[in-house]
């Protein structure tokens, strides 16, 4: 009898911490966290090695909540900066507006709030672009620029409770403390899976920092329906809602 080797066992199989649908286009994306994870580092790969950006540097986010957004959050604290989390349904909650003392390094900008009166877009050294084909004058688009950063993340140092992860002063430890809270007042436990309205939920405080503050993980839907929101609920065995 020949020797036969045994077959190798296939990889588990991890499952989706962020899972990103879009009722109106189509678009399906599930990753895992060490999927996310990578996306970030290449983030902040882009912010660090590529624009030579790092503690201390200031970034606007005016997107809204997709996979993509999360990338740009998780890192840009990687890499250190303090992010101004600006948004429609959101104005006022930890947005800075620096002066010419103060500008922001670098702008991370919806295509389609570009110059639109609803938004005000600062000005900022290095400006990217997501969700369209063909970036505006002075932009970037983001998915093409991280393409040549590793998606694994190097040694930048460590944040400290303390320092500032956002404009406005206040610190991680604060923005973690909020999160747990958030986590609590939606009943959020460690497994649960959470389906969030985009169109209702902008701030990333409700869609990304509390699911993750609580071990739990999300599914985040743009031009949901009341039709699509009931389907989803059913397939993708969702615990909480956020309407």
């Amino acid at each position: 009898m020949g020797n036969h080797r045994a077959p190798e066992p296939p990889e588990p199989i991890q499952p989706s911490l962020l899972t990103f649908h879009d009722a109106a286009t189509g678009e399906y994306t599930a990753l895992s966290a060490s999927e996310l994870g990578e996306c970030a580092a290449q983030v902040a790969g882009l912010l660090r090695e590529g624009c030579g950006l790092g503690d201390g540097g200031r970034a606007a986010i005016l997107l809204p909540p997709h996979w993509l957004t999360a990338a740009v959050l998780m890192g840009g604290w990687s890499a250190g900066l303090a992010l101004s989390l600006q948004g429609r349904a959101t104005a006022g909650l930890a947005v800075h507006e620096p002066g010419a003392d103060a500008p922001y390094d670098v702008s991370f900008v919806a295509a389609d709030r570009i110059g639109s009166y609803l938004e005000n877009v600062p000005p900022a050294k290095h400006q990217f672009t997501l969700f369209t084909e063909e970036p505006p004058p002075g932009y970037r688009d983001l998915e093409t620029a991280i393409d040549e950063f590793s998606p694994h993340l190097p040694a930048f140092g460590r944040t400290r409770p303390g320092d500032a992860a956002t404009p406005d002063g206040t610190s991680y430890g604060e923005w973690g403390a909020l999160a747990a809270e958030v986590a609590g007042q939606i009943g959020l436990r460690p497994g649960d899976r959470l389906l969030v309205d985009a169109g209702e939920h902008e701030h990333p405080l409700k869609w990304l920092l509390a699911p993750m503050a609580a071990g739990a993980s999300v599914v985040i839907c743009a031009n949901a329906t009341p039709e699509v929101l009931a389907a989803l609920t059913a397939s993708e065995g969702i615990t909480h809602t956020l309407r």
